[in-house]
């Protein structure tokens, strides 16, 4: 019998469940790139566009856990020494969190979790467990890779329509009653025609590219990889070699790097004051890929025409974090990878992972991040340990 920790973010403020805008969502079966979506051998725990992600929809796990014996606890309490994920994380055998809610897998915390065997991120991204600490204490890290990634592509696209166009100001003044045009188009300006770089062009960053080539875009990328020549010359792509000449050649950059030891505070005063005067800076990757306070001044002085961010740090952000009122944001809690159809394919790959893991047969190469003391799968081409 394992002790299985889950955390996930509060229920809807009015209680759960919702009321469905919808009675149903389109069946995903495959990504872009060929791997299929997660396919658990069980039944789902949920009806796929259910709202599984908060506490009360538990990721659909608990009937699945508690027939094959185990025990499943579920929490949003994830936060100072007397929370219940505190309480609970020494007799964890696996804990399970979101990216948008997550549960801080320290090194401390990590050496308090002498039973815990395994980490899953519910969705993409797990900087937010010390993978060098997990790989040290040979616990096994693994994430939904894929299953959210269209959805912030698409939150992403929102984001920079919503910024040049000046569309979160000018709704905000019909609301209000008014009917001032000029003011709503002051800062109101066409993509068409722009220049826009994406900051690391892997699954996100390449599917953002194509969803943008349609609106006239000229686009460019930087990345670690080159992108193979036929797709460059299919999205007439222009390839930096850097993040500096590309920031310094664009009107709108997208951030979708990693963030490790190194990336952290990557967009500093210093990069910042190369991109254009006037420019836009999208943020769907990781809070601290970007300097707090240097994205407030960059904003308040003009440097900067936008900035829309759906990360920070730390998760959730206080309610006085100087994001949620500087001039010209964009920013929204971290939702892009966690719409109703993101949840049932995280929530599908969580049970899809659970499933191998008790029937001891091999996680899926694209889920691992961390295994046998080592980075592995996905983990060995999108992290590192120092």
């Amino acid at each position: 019998m394992a002790r299985v920790l889950c955390v996930l973010y509060p229920d809807p403020v009015d209680g759960y469940p919702p009321k469905y805008a919808r009675d149903d969502i389109p069946t995903i079966t495959g990504y872009a790139n060929g791997q299929t979506a997660p396919t658990p051998k069980g039944p789902l725990g949920f009806k796929p566009g259910d709202l599984v992600g908060c506490v009360s929809g538990e990721l659909g796990l608990r009937a699945y856990l508690e027939k094959n014996g185990h025990e499943l606890i579920v929490t949003s309490d994830k936060d100072g020494p007397d929370s219940e994920f505190e309480k609970h994380l020494p007799d964890a055998e696996i804990v399970i969190s979101q990216p948008f809610w997550p549960a801080y897998l320290t090194a401390e915390r990590i050496a308090k979790a002498k039973k815990l065997k395994l980490v899953v991120t519910a969705g993409i991204g797990s900087d937010h467990t010390d993978l060098e600490a997990a790989a040290r204490a040979h616990i096994t890290v693994a994430e939904v890779t894929g299953s959210n990634s269209i959805s912030v592509a698409e939150h992403v696209v929102m984001m920079i329509l919503s910024l040049v166009r000046n569309y979160l100001p000018s709704h905000k003044i019909a609301v209000e009653g008014g009917w001032n045009i000029a003011d709503c188009v002051e800062r109101s300006y066409d993509v068409e025609g722009m220049h826009f770089g994406t900051i690391a062009a892997g699954r996100i960053g390449l599917a953002v590219l194509r969803r943008l080539k349609p609106f006239g875009l000229h686009l460019h990328y930087t990345d670690p990889h080159r992108l193979a020549p036929e797709v460059e010359k299919e999205l007439d792509l222009t390839f930096h070699p850097d993040a500096e000449s590309l920031v310094k050649a664009v009107d709108i950059v997208n951030l979708q790097m990693p963030l490790y030891p190194s990336t952290e505070h990557f967009f500093n005063e210093a990069m910042l004051a190369k991109m254009k005067r006037g420019a836009y800076l999208i943020n769907t990757a990781r809070g601290k890929l970007v300097e707090r306070d240097a994205i407030v001044r960059a904003l308040e002085s003009g440097h900067l025409a936008g900035y829309a961010g759906d990360v920070w740090f730390p998760q959730p952000a206080p309610a006085d974090h100087p994001w949620r009122t500087m001039p010209w944001n964009g920013m929204t809690p971290h939702i892009s990878g966690t719409s109703l159809s993101a949840q049932a394919r995280y929530a599908a790959g969580t049970l899809e992972i659970l499933e191998s893991w008790f029937d001891g047969t091999p996680i899926r190469d694209e889920y691992l991040i961390v295994d046998s003391g080592v980075l592995a799968g996905t983990g060995a081409t999108s992290y590192k340990l120092t």
